[in-house]
């Protein structure tokens, strides 16, 4: 996509602001959003600490925000914008949500899906990745850094 308000470099930065928020509330900042006919019907970011909730990652809570506003369990026709590559858990929530297209912005090397010795995310998605992933990668690497020097 271009550079214009319906590219991947706009949704990807809206999933940024996302992470954004996370860092101010001391999670782990990841930050996503998902897109159905290029308008956002729902953001979110981690939120574990807050809800004192190990499966509140901001996929899980912006799939569950997204099958709120469209009434129903299935998202083949939403993008999902996610600033880190999902882990196994969330890509399998992916899976069943059957969404159409996957947009990370850096990988996760110890904790991401592509870990996994097999695929799990529905055949049908297709994914890219690398969208501003050295912002995505910048601002958890800060985040991990000011939690070291503390």
């Amino acid at each position: 996509m271009g550079l214009g308000i319906h590219s991947d470099d706009h949704f990807m930065k809206e999933a940024l602001k996302q992470a954004e928020i996370a860092v101010e509330e001391k999670e782990i900042p990841v930050g996503a959003v998902i897109v159905c006919n290029n308008k956002i019907i729902a953001r979110a970011y981690n939120q574990t600490e807050k809800l004192n909730d190990s499966t509140a990652h901001a996929e899980m809570i912006a799939l569950t925000a997204a099958f709120n506003y469209l009434g129903g369990k299935y998202l083949p026709d939403c993008s999902i914008y996610i600033t880190l590559e999902p882990c196994i858990m969330c890509a399998g929530a992916l899976y069943w949500s059957q969404i159409g297209k996957l947009i990370f912005g850096t990988s996760d090397l110890k904790r991401g899906y592509r870990t996994a010795k097999s695929t799990i995310l529905h055949p049908k998605t297709k994914v890219i990745e690398g969208i501003l992933a050295q912002d995505c990668k910048q601002i958890l690497d800060k985040f991990f850094n000011t939690i070291r020097n503390n």
